[in-house]
């Protein structure tokens, strides 16, 4: 729910950078699981596999690996976080009328690194007794991003039984 008084796109802003630095902080404790042989194609198990496309440098998708993906994507997601263009530092500058479809396009590449944790290294996030911080941080990403509709569902089918598990709404 959007505070009173709050513009949604503050909001969304504030939160994305916050998921930012949750999720390159938890996966920072994963880097030496998650290597060019361990994990030599960004993938949420065996159904999902994605591929890197930012557009600019690299516009037509490449297949890489999963520590490849997510560095280009940590680096991707800080350019667009610094750029004021996009998210603006200064009081009473707008957004760009883009902003919410810049916001979505990051919080759903975030969300694959959320899914290539779980599927990939939750051994050794239970190892390093992490479990409890990435399910939180996870849970709130999702109540945030369903709530404000940034990720659509079918991007979030990789980890749609764990969502429903957490949020309360899994099938008796």
């Amino acid at each position: 729910m959007l505070p009173e008084g709050e513009d949604i796109n503050e909001w969304v802003a504030v939160n994305t950078v916050d998921f930012f630095n949750q999720i390159n902080m938890l996966y920072g404790t994963l880097t030496e699981f998650c290597t060019e042989q361990s994990c030599s194609v960004m993938s949420a198990g065996p159904k999902y596999e994605y591929h890197w496309a930012d557009g600019q440098v690299i516009k037509k998708p490449i297949k890489c690996s999963a520590p490849r993906y997510i560095d280009y994507l940590m680096n991707w997601v800080q350019s667009q976080i610094e750029s004021d263009s996009i998210f603006p530092s200064a009081i009473g500058v707008p957004f760009s009328k883009n902003f919410l479809s810049i916001a979505k396009t990051i919080l759903k590449r975030l969300f694959r690194v959320y899914a290539h944790i779980y599927y990939e290294h939750f051994h050794q996030v239970i190892q390093l007794q992490e479990e409890a911080h990435l399910n939180t941080s996870f849970k709130h990403f999702i109540y945030f991003v369903q709530e404000f509709d940034l990720v659509e569902k079918k991007e979030l089918a990789p980890l749609q039984d764990l969502i429903d598990k957490l949020t309360g709404k899994e099938k008796a």
